[in-house]
């Protein structure tokens, strides 16, 4: 139950009220770029308590302050530190059995990958990060991972084959993308639970009606999480349902959007993120990916330099 919620929810609400305010304290400094006084709280923190898995997170989000900052050095020493300390809790204990290690290794990873990026060690952090994906398969982080490759080495490349095996869909029956060749094609990756996703259904919506005749077809992938509404436990076949209420309610302006449902696409295009949106032009080639909501401006003008 935990680890649904967790999906849902920020990680911080599991933890005790003194865990709260280390991670909340750093994340609002963080927020205001004020990194060294961030890590000034957690170095303060480490020096009067043991470490922690929720120690290991809060050094995670300085180093993410750090990589803004571009301060290479500095955030990928953080990284390390933070992922040393949280690989001692992995031993007898699977990653996922506590809500702040997933946080903690899987930021980690993204830092080292992403300092290696912003280094030009490009070929270097896709090696890494699919090392870490192998090592991780079976846990919550896969789509985290996937989704920093393809940051890194997606645009450019065919797209990925949607999954379709399962035969579960929302709405009209889902093309393969194989079957869309010649259309330009947006995939917009969507949660039930995940509020940026609505707000982005109103852009999404004035963009499918601008480009449609031009041949734009937007598909919405979406996936079981294990829960419906307040985190209850639900089966696939009560989920589902729920989906299709939440489908029906908030994402009545994409009535043709087609709906394929299943995790593997979400971590096959790394969409940990909610939105995800991925661009694909009329060859099946990836000319934009980015996880996390999209001004209508930008998305209208990659859409555009497509046609």
């Amino acid at each position: 139950m935990m680890r649904r919620l967790a999906l849902l929810l920020p990680l911080a609400l599991f933890a005790p009220a003194q865990q709260v305010s280390l991670i909340n304290t750093v994340r609002k400094l963080i927020d205001q770029r004020d990194v060294a006084g961030a890590e000034r709280v957690a170095r303060s923190w480490q020096a009067n308590n043991p470490a922690s898995p929720e120690l290991a997170a809060a050094l995670t989000w300085v180093a993410r302050g750090a990589l803004a900052a571009k301060n290479l050095d500095q955030a990928d020493a953080l990284a390390g530190e933070a992922g040393k300390m949280a690989s001692r809790f992995l031993i007898g204990q699977k990653l996922d059995d506590d809500p702040w290690l997933p946080t903690a290794v899987g930021a980690s990873i993204e830092v080292h990958a992403q300092v290696l990026g912003a280094r030009g060690e490009r070929p270097e952090a896709v090696a890494y990060l699919q090392s870490q994906l192998k090592q991780f398969a079976g846990t919550s982080l896969p789509e985290r991972i996937r989704k920093n490759i393809n940051l890194l080495d997606m645009d450019g490349k065919p797209a990925p084959p949607l999954d379709l095996s399962a035969a579960q869909w929302l709405g009209a029956k889902p093309p393969s993308l194989a079957a869309l060749r010649g259309h330009p094609v947006l995939l917009f990756f969507w949660a039930h639970w995940c509020s940026d996703c609505k707000a982005e259904v109103a852009i999404v919506a004035n963009l499918q009606r601008t480009f449609a005749p031009q041949g734009l077809v937007v598909v919405g992938p979406t996936r079981l999480y294990g829960y419906v509404a307040g985190g209850d436990d639900a089966p696939p076949a009560k989920e589902k349902a729920y989906i299709e209420e939440i489908r029906r309610r908030y994402y009545a302006g994409l009535p043709g959007m087609t709906v394929p449902l299943s995790a593997a696409n979400f971590i096959a295009y790394g969409a940990s993120t909610t939105p995800t949106l991925v661009l694909i032009d009329r060859a099946g080639v990836v000319r934009y990916y980015h996880p996390g909501a999209v001004p209508e401006a930008e998305l209208n003008a990659r859409i555009r330099a497509l046609l």
